[in-house]
């Protein structure tokens, strides 16, 4: 049985992700926060990790991306979630009776329209992930406030779900990358995560650029991330795809001749959106 370190706990969308990807059988390590997560898979006390990288409303975990580089693991495959929220209450509790609402800085972004529109004089308290705020009105049995989190919250913790859907965009969905410790190249990669500097020059990142789009690789995002300490510098990180590994591996090469530093934080294979 794999040992499964996410950030959050039973409920979350962590959690989804972990058992989706791995299968119920797995036994899923909670922890408080992303670096608890790396720090467990760097004491070889986990076999892999679930975390969050990028939602399609509110973007990408800029720290995450430090997380992985100080930490050095290896990405080795990813997964989406359909993100569907919903406003839950413990049983009984009224509209008209909720003066609050607990969720996750995230959430409430995604929710923005919903709230302003039906909740503009509530109170919104970030008090951790969706599941903890679910499991906080349960436990402590508050009859004044509202959580937004998800069915599966709802339901391991005896919520009433008062509306369903209520995320602003019903397209939302949140990628999920697969760490471990150690590289396991999948036979079926076609996917590579890099991160990379280049200089201060004219044209230095639009010339790798092109180098992805001279040999046929897919580049389907690109971010940047600051360098702690250094203004103005960046580290680029991007996601590449290809149909031949030989042209992956031709552009990888001379990338390397166009870069000041260049890492590959995983090779592994693309998920699909819509499973």
């Amino acid at each position: 049985m794999k040992k499964i370190a996410i950030q959050g706990i039973k409920g979350s969308f962590h959690e989804d992700a972990a058992l989706k990807y791995f299968g119920e059988e797995a036994e899923i390590i909670e922890c408080r926060t992303f670096r608890k997560v790396c720090d467990m898979l760097d004491q070889d006390e986990v076999d892999c990790s679930v975390m969050a990288i990028e939602n399609s409303i509110a973007g990408s975990l800029l720290q995450n991306y430090g997380l992985i580089r100080d930490y050095h693991l290896k990405i080795i495959g990813e997964i989406y979630i359909h993100i569907q929220m919903n406003l839950m209450v413990f049983p009984g509790v009224k509209k008209k009776e909720i003066k609050e609402i607990y969720s996750h800085p995230v959430s409430f972004l995604q929710c923005a329209d919903y709230l302003e529109k039906h909740f503009p004089n509530a109170e919104r308290m970030e008090l951790g992930d969706n599941a903890k705020v679910a499991k906080i009105i349960h436990d402590e049995k508050i009859l004044h406030a509202a959580a937004i989190s998800n069915v599966r919250s709802a339901n391991l913790y005896g919520l009433e779900i008062l509306d369903k859907g209520i995320e602003s965009n019903k397209k939302n969905y949140t990628r999920f990358w697969i760490l471990s410790k150690h590289a396991t190249l999948n036979d079926h990669h076609n996917k590579a995560s890099l991160c990379f500097e280049v200089g201060h020059y004219y044209g230095a990142l639009a010339r790798v650029l092109n180098i992805f789009a001279e040999n046929k690789i897919n580049l389907n995002k690109i971010q940047s991330v600051p360098v702690l300490g250094k203004p103005n510098e960046y580290t680029m990180h991007v996601d590449v795809e290809w149909d031949s590994e030989g042209d992956y591996e031709k552009a990888i090469h001379q990338v390397l001749k166009n870069v000041s530093s260049l890492a590959i934080l995983g090779e592994y294979k693309k998920a699909d959106i819509n499973a």
